[in-house]
Protein backbone atom coordinates (compact mmCIF):
# COMPACT_ATOMS: atom_id res chain seq x y z
CA UNK A 1 0.00 0.00 0.00
CA UNK A 2 1.03 3.65 -1.11
CA UNK A 3 1.20 6.32 1.70
CA UNK A 4 0.70 9.97 1.26
CA UNK A 5 2.32 11.17 4.51
CA UNK A 6 4.30 8.12 5.66
CA UNK A 7 7.27 5.37 4.31
CA UNK A 8 7.57 2.15 5.56
CA UNK A 9 10.70 -0.03 5.01
CA UNK A 10 11.71 -3.33 5.94
CA UNK A 11 14.54 -3.10 8.32
CA UNK A 12 15.73 -6.93 9.59
CA UNK A 13 12.06 -8.04 9.57
CA UNK A 14 11.22 -4.59 11.62
CA UNK A 15 8.75 -2.06 9.85
CA UNK A 16 10.22 1.21 9.90
CA UNK A 17 7.52 3.60 9.77
CA UNK A 18 8.76 7.16 9.06
CA UNK A 19 6.16 10.37 9.12
CA UNK A 20 7.31 12.08 6.27
CA UNK A 21 5.91 16.06 6.72
CA UNK A 22 9.79 17.57 7.78
CA UNK A 23 8.28 21.04 6.21
CA UNK A 24 6.13 20.88 9.03
CA UNK A 25 8.46 19.44 11.66
CA UNK A 26 6.07 16.02 11.08
CA UNK A 27 2.53 17.36 12.84
CA UNK A 28 -0.61 15.22 12.49
CA UNK A 29 -3.20 16.25 10.80
CA UNK A 30 -6.38 13.89 10.28
CA UNK A 31 -4.46 12.72 7.14
CA UNK A 32 -1.38 10.95 9.11
CA UNK A 33 -3.57 9.82 11.65
CA UNK A 34 -6.12 7.61 8.88
CA UNK A 35 -2.47 6.45 7.55
CA UNK A 36 -0.73 5.59 10.79
CA UNK A 37 -4.35 3.33 11.53
CA UNK A 38 -3.67 1.76 8.16
CA UNK A 39 -0.27 0.89 8.50
CA UNK A 40 -0.44 -0.77 11.45
CA UNK A 41 -3.28 -2.69 10.39
CA UNK A 42 -0.84 -3.51 7.13
CA UNK A 43 1.76 -4.52 9.49
CA UNK A 44 -0.08 -6.63 11.21
CA UNK A 45 -1.46 -8.61 8.33
CA UNK A 46 2.36 -8.94 6.91
CA UNK A 47 3.67 -11.94 8.98
CA UNK A 48 7.23 -11.02 7.97
CA UNK A 49 7.34 -8.12 10.14
CA UNK A 50 8.42 -8.84 13.88
CA UNK A 51 7.71 -5.56 15.18
CA UNK A 52 7.51 -1.70 14.52
CA UNK A 53 9.96 1.55 14.75
CA UNK A 54 8.17 4.89 14.76
CA UNK A 55 9.80 8.01 13.99
CA UNK A 56 9.66 11.31 11.94
CA UNK A 57 11.49 12.73 9.00
CA UNK A 58 14.50 14.68 9.48
CA UNK A 59 16.32 15.27 12.72
CA UNK A 60 14.53 18.20 13.72
CA UNK A 61 11.04 16.62 14.93
CA UNK A 62 9.54 13.28 15.68
CA UNK A 63 5.93 15.11 15.43
CA UNK A 64 5.73 18.61 16.91
CA UNK A 65 2.06 18.46 17.66
CA UNK A 66 -0.98 18.64 15.48
CA UNK A 67 -1.77 20.74 12.48
CA UNK A 68 -2.72 23.92 14.26
CA UNK A 69 -4.59 24.95 11.05
CA UNK A 70 -6.86 21.93 11.78
CA UNK A 71 -7.95 22.77 14.90
CA UNK A 72 -8.67 26.25 14.51
CA UNK A 73 -11.43 24.86 12.44
CA UNK A 74 -13.24 22.88 15.34
CA UNK A 75 -16.21 23.19 17.45
CA UNK A 76 -17.38 21.13 20.23
CA UNK A 77 -18.94 18.43 18.74
CA UNK A 78 -15.96 17.97 15.96
CA UNK A 79 -13.48 18.46 18.61
CA UNK A 80 -14.95 15.04 20.48
CA UNK A 81 -14.86 13.13 17.17
CA UNK A 82 -11.60 14.21 16.51
CA UNK A 83 -10.28 13.15 19.89
CA UNK A 84 -11.92 9.94 20.18
CA UNK A 85 -10.48 9.45 16.61
CA UNK A 86 -6.83 9.74 17.77
CA UNK A 87 -7.19 7.93 21.06
CA UNK A 88 -8.79 4.88 18.97
CA UNK A 89 -5.56 4.97 16.39
CA UNK A 90 -3.06 4.97 19.55
CA UNK A 91 -4.87 2.34 21.43
CA UNK A 92 -4.56 0.41 18.68
CA UNK A 93 -0.87 0.95 18.84
CA UNK A 94 -0.61 0.46 22.97
CA UNK A 95 -2.59 -2.71 22.19
CA UNK A 96 -0.61 -4.11 19.32
CA UNK A 97 0.65 -7.35 19.44
CA UNK A 98 3.72 -6.92 17.92
CA UNK A 99 6.37 -4.81 20.07
CA UNK A 100 6.60 -0.75 18.82
CA UNK A 101 9.68 1.16 19.41
CA UNK A 102 9.24 5.41 19.29
CA UNK A 103 12.54 6.59 17.74
CA UNK A 104 11.80 9.93 18.84
CA UNK A 105 14.41 12.34 16.82
CA UNK A 106 13.67 15.59 18.35
CA UNK A 107 10.63 17.02 19.20
CA UNK A 108 7.36 15.31 20.52
CA UNK A 109 5.12 18.11 21.82
CA UNK A 110 1.35 17.72 21.92
CA UNK A 111 -0.38 14.67 19.59
CA UNK A 112 3.79 13.86 19.03
CA UNK A 113 4.62 12.59 23.17
CA UNK A 114 1.33 11.16 23.32
CA UNK A 115 1.83 9.04 19.86
CA UNK A 116 5.25 8.93 21.39
CA UNK A 117 3.61 7.76 24.92
CA UNK A 118 1.31 4.90 23.04
CA UNK A 119 4.18 2.60 21.57
CA UNK A 120 5.28 0.10 23.84
CA UNK A 121 9.06 1.69 23.76
CA UNK A 122 10.56 4.61 23.29
CA UNK A 123 14.49 5.72 22.16
CA UNK A 124 15.56 9.37 22.55
CA UNK A 125 17.78 11.23 20.58
CA UNK A 126 20.07 13.75 22.52
CA UNK A 127 18.40 16.56 21.09
CA UNK A 128 14.72 15.34 21.77
CA UNK A 129 12.27 17.29 23.62
CA UNK A 130 9.17 16.55 25.18
CA UNK A 131 5.89 18.25 26.15
CA UNK A 132 2.20 18.69 26.11
CA UNK A 133 1.14 22.50 25.28
CA UNK A 134 -2.60 22.25 24.26
CA UNK A 135 -3.59 24.47 27.46
CA UNK A 136 -1.41 27.55 25.46
CA UNK A 137 -4.23 26.97 22.60
CA UNK A 138 -6.81 26.95 25.24
CA UNK A 139 -7.52 23.05 24.66
CA UNK A 140 -5.92 19.71 26.63
CA UNK A 141 -4.19 17.14 25.51
CA UNK A 142 -7.05 15.04 23.83
CA UNK A 143 -4.76 11.94 22.14
CA UNK A 144 -4.71 9.94 25.38
CA UNK A 145 -2.30 12.55 26.69
CA UNK A 146 -3.54 13.04 30.15
CA UNK A 147 -3.74 9.36 31.04
CA UNK A 148 -0.76 8.13 29.63
CA UNK A 149 1.64 10.81 31.03
CA UNK A 150 -0.12 10.57 34.47
CA UNK A 151 0.55 6.65 34.32
CA UNK A 152 4.42 7.00 33.08
CA UNK A 153 5.45 9.45 35.51
CA UNK A 154 2.88 9.56 38.14
CA UNK A 155 0.60 12.46 38.73
CA UNK A 156 2.02 15.03 40.57
CA UNK A 157 4.89 15.50 37.79
CA UNK A 158 2.51 15.00 34.89
CA UNK A 159 0.03 17.51 36.11
CA UNK A 160 3.03 19.99 36.37
CA UNK A 161 4.07 19.22 32.55
CA UNK A 162 0.70 19.63 31.38
CA UNK A 163 -0.49 23.10 33.12
CA UNK A 164 2.77 24.96 32.82
CA UNK A 165 3.54 23.48 29.51
CA UNK A 166 7.33 23.45 30.26
CA UNK A 167 9.05 21.57 27.47
CA UNK A 168 11.72 18.60 29.06
CA UNK A 169 14.99 17.47 27.54
CA UNK A 170 15.88 13.83 26.88
CA UNK A 171 17.70 13.19 29.73
CA UNK A 172 15.04 14.75 31.98
CA UNK A 173 12.63 12.61 30.47
CA UNK A 174 14.79 9.19 31.02
CA UNK A 175 14.91 10.55 34.37
CA UNK A 176 11.46 10.54 35.15
CA UNK A 177 10.75 7.33 33.28
CA UNK A 178 8.85 8.58 30.08
CA UNK A 179 12.35 7.16 27.60
CA UNK A 180 13.66 4.01 27.84
CA UNK A 181 17.41 5.13 26.36
CA UNK A 182 19.47 8.26 25.43
CA UNK A 183 21.59 8.11 22.22
CA UNK A 184 23.68 10.58 19.79
CA UNK A 185 20.49 11.20 16.97
CA UNK A 186 23.03 9.01 14.71
CA UNK A 187 22.62 6.02 16.81
CA UNK A 188 19.01 6.22 16.91
CA UNK A 189 17.75 4.09 14.59
CA UNK A 190 20.01 1.14 15.33
CA UNK A 191 19.81 1.54 18.81
CA UNK A 192 15.68 0.70 18.23
CA UNK A 193 16.74 -2.03 15.49
CA UNK A 194 18.66 -3.92 18.47
CA UNK A 195 16.31 -3.37 21.25
CA UNK A 196 13.92 -5.01 18.81
CA UNK A 197 16.26 -7.86 18.32
CA UNK A 198 16.16 -8.99 21.95
CA UNK A 199 12.66 -9.16 21.96
CA UNK A 200 12.71 -11.47 18.50
CA UNK A 201 14.39 -14.26 20.06
CA UNK A 202 11.38 -14.64 22.38
CA UNK A 203 8.31 -16.17 22.10
CA UNK A 204 5.85 -14.14 19.38
CA UNK A 205 2.76 -15.12 21.32
CA UNK A 206 4.39 -14.29 25.15
CA UNK A 207 5.36 -11.16 23.94
CA UNK A 208 2.12 -10.01 22.49
CA UNK A 209 0.50 -11.45 25.68
CA UNK A 210 2.71 -9.56 28.10
CA UNK A 211 1.76 -6.57 26.12
CA UNK A 212 -2.14 -7.44 26.90
CA UNK A 213 -1.56 -8.37 30.80
CA UNK A 214 0.13 -5.05 31.23
CA UNK A 215 -1.93 -2.83 29.58
CA UNK A 216 -4.86 -4.47 31.51
CA UNK A 217 -3.21 -3.27 34.63
CA UNK A 218 -4.81 0.59 33.75
CA UNK A 219 -7.84 -0.89 32.43
CA UNK A 220 -11.07 0.93 34.62
CA UNK A 221 -13.28 -2.69 35.86
CA UNK A 222 -10.36 -4.99 34.83
CA UNK A 223 -8.64 -7.15 37.60
CA UNK A 224 -5.12 -7.27 35.59
CA UNK A 225 -4.29 -10.51 37.98
CA UNK A 226 -7.13 -12.13 36.41
CA UNK A 227 -5.95 -11.26 32.62
CA UNK A 228 -2.42 -12.38 34.14
CA UNK A 229 -3.84 -15.96 35.16
CA UNK A 230 -5.97 -15.81 31.79
CA UNK A 231 -2.52 -15.46 29.48
CA UNK A 232 -0.76 -17.38 31.58
CA UNK A 233 -2.53 -20.04 30.89
CA UNK A 234 -3.01 -19.09 27.25
CA UNK A 235 0.90 -19.45 26.88
CA UNK A 236 0.77 -23.10 28.18
CA UNK A 237 -1.72 -24.29 24.82
CA UNK A 238 0.76 -23.33 22.21
CA UNK A 239 3.92 -25.23 21.15
CA UNK A 240 6.26 -22.05 22.27
CA UNK A 241 6.04 -23.33 25.81
CA UNK A 242 6.94 -26.58 24.75
CA UNK A 243 9.95 -25.75 23.03
CA UNK A 244 11.14 -22.43 25.83
CA UNK A 245 11.02 -25.20 28.37
CA UNK A 246 12.50 -27.60 26.85
CA UNK A 247 15.43 -25.21 24.99
CA UNK A 248 16.33 -24.78 28.75
CA UNK A 249 16.45 -27.84 30.35
CA UNK A 250 18.67 -29.03 27.34
CA UNK A 251 20.39 -25.65 27.61
CA UNK A 252 20.23 -24.81 23.97
CA UNK A 253 18.54 -21.53 22.32
CA UNK A 254 14.55 -21.90 21.82
CA UNK A 255 13.15 -21.47 18.36
CA UNK A 256 10.34 -19.72 18.55
CA UNK A 257 7.84 -20.64 15.86
CA UNK A 258 6.07 -16.85 13.98
CA UNK A 259 2.31 -16.40 15.26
Amino acid sequence: MSYQYLTIEERNRTALVTINRPDVLNALNTGVIAEIDAVFTEILGNSNYKGVILTGAGQKSFVAGADISELAALTEPTAVVLSKRGQAVFAKIENFPKPVVAAVNGFALGGGCELAMACHLRIASENAKFGQPEVNLGIIAGYGGTQRLTRLIGKTKALELLLTTDMITAAQAQGLGLVNAVVPIDQLIETALAMLQKCYKKSPRALANTITAVNACHETGVNGYEVEATLFGNCCHYSDFKEGTTAFLEKRAAQFQDI
